[in-house]
């Protein structure tokens, strides 16, 4: 057997193009018009043989900054956090590697399991009365609630904080427009939602008000503050939330959320090279039958015996598509499951002493900046992520550039997504840096700048 794979012989040519009633594979594009079809060959290499395309394969993964080989300081919503070698072992497994999403639920018992163990994982990190089987990323997840908070209040403005992901908030403008919604942002204060600026934009016509909280600079809001703003207008707070955060942090449950979303990628998931990840979605009683996606619930089959099923679905979801509340139906099951396996290997003592790393180690290495010659750009508390302001005139892709060669992965260029930031670099530190890393990093940086 020269293949390792089965190819299309002649004879299988042959005889297909008899099935069609064609004499060549030309006849296959007669109907195209000669003078809009390519006429030669496309700028493309030669065929390579097998050993010759996996070397070159090889070569282009080969000039990726991997965290294996470089020292990572960028965040910015993908984190180089430490990851269980048992979280490998489970997910390899075939029965769940394969798996895509239960669409025949009654033979697909496991998976059901796994999702229902992830939803009541999600249900305690953040107090939340229901959570969904997932969703694409954390970015989608807080377009769909948008869409959803629309949809229950029977109003079309969304008020946005600045401070949201940049990224997550041009999904959310992209959505809006599609469902004739308004989308108000409200700018920031010393790294937080200004709030006075937030009480003037919220109105008797808001849908939503949505927050980050840590936000994209790292800095924890003040959700306190920002819930009775909300409800007084009876408009929903949406919260988009780092996980690993709620470790420390109260649940946004009890801060008055009534939608909890998030990227679970902090949650035992690779970050790849950017993706995939996986999304939550949580949300408050009355709104369960308004969640997007996937539902996994428990219950006992007719001998009595436990099983799980996929409930609260409204048949428009998947069939009746121009009733739906929701494009959203299927879900991240692997990843989902990845971030099972992290919960249940740290257990709530280990996601507490995880967080309290990711925030001793991060404010270890401001208060180092500080001693030096950079200043910290933004005063408000933190969790794993800070901004640290450059001196003037420093050009951040050329630092980004040098840090690369010294083997660390620099800090994101806030310039990139805030025109008034430029010369700020938002730096992250996770559990996995060490004190000689995070003190040779700071090092190197005051050298070049």
């Amino acid at each position: 057997m020269k293949h390792r794979y089965l190819p299309m012989t002649e004879q299988d040519q042959s005889e297909m193009l008899a099935a069609v009633g064609a004499e060549s594979i030309e006849d296959l594009f007669a109907d195209i018009p000669a003078e809009v079809r390519y006429d030669g060959v496309l700028p493309m290499s030669e065929k390579l043989s097998e050993p010759e395309l996996l070397k070159y394969m090889n070569g282009l993964a080969a000039r990726n900054a991997d965290f294996e080989r470089y020292t990572s300081f960028l965040g910015a919503g993908l984190y180089d956090h430490h990851i269980p070698v048992v979280l490998n072992h489970v997910i390899s497994r075939s029965e769940f590697y394969t798996a895509y999403t239960p669409y025949q639920a009654e033979v697909s018992q496991g998976e059901l399991q796994a999702i229902f163990e992830f939803q009541s994982y999600i249900c305690e990190l953040t107090g939340m009365k229901v959570a969904n089987a997932s969703m694409y990323d954390g970015s989608t997840a807080l377009a769909e609630a948008a869409a959803l908070a629309s949809g229950a209040t029977k109003r079309k403005k969304i008020v946005i904080s600045r401070t949201v992901h940049p990224e997550a908030r041009e999904i959310v403008l992209t959505s809006a427009h599609g469902l004739g919604l308004e989308v108000v942002e409200v700018g920031f204060k010393n790294g937080v939602t200004d709030t006075d600026a937030l009480a003037s934009a919220i109105t008797d016509d808001t849908a939503a008000v949505l927050i980050q909280s840590p936000n994209f600079f790292g800095c924890i809001e003040d959700v306190k503050a920002i819930e009775p703003l909300v409800h007084a207008q009876k408009s929903l707070l949406v919260l988009s939330v780092n996980p690993l955060s709620l470790g420390l942090l109260e649940s946004p449950g009890e801060l008055g959320a009534d939608i909890v979303v998030g990227d679970a990628q902090p949650l035992g998931i690779p970050a790849s090279l950017g993706g995939p990840t996986c999304g939550f979605f949580a949300v408050s009683e009355p709104l369960m039958r308004r969640i997007p996606g996937r539902i996994v619930g428990q219950t006992v089959d007719r001998d009595g015996k436990r099983g799980f099923v996929l409930t609260l679905q409204a048949r428009e979801q998947h069939i009746r598509r121009e009733k739906a509340t929701s494009n959203i139906c299927s879900n991240q099951a692997l990843l989902a499951l990845c971030a099972s396996v992290y919960m249940s290997t740290l257990g709530k003592m280990g996601m507490q002493e995880v967080a309290l790393l990711n925030v001793r180690k991060s404010h270890y290495a401001s208060e180092c900046i500080t001693k030096g010659s950079l200043d910290i750009e933004f005063a408000s508390p933190f969790f794993n992520e800070f901004v640290v302001k450059l001196p003037d005139g420093v050009d951040l892709k050329e630092v980004n550039a040098k840090l690369l060669k010294a083997g660390y992965i620099g800090g994101y260029d806030l310039g990139l997504a805030y025109p008034e930031l430029q010369g700020r670099m938002l730096i992250a530190v996770t559990e996995r840096r060490t004190k000689e890393e995070i003190e040779r990093f700071i090092g190197e940086l005051e050298a070049i700048v």
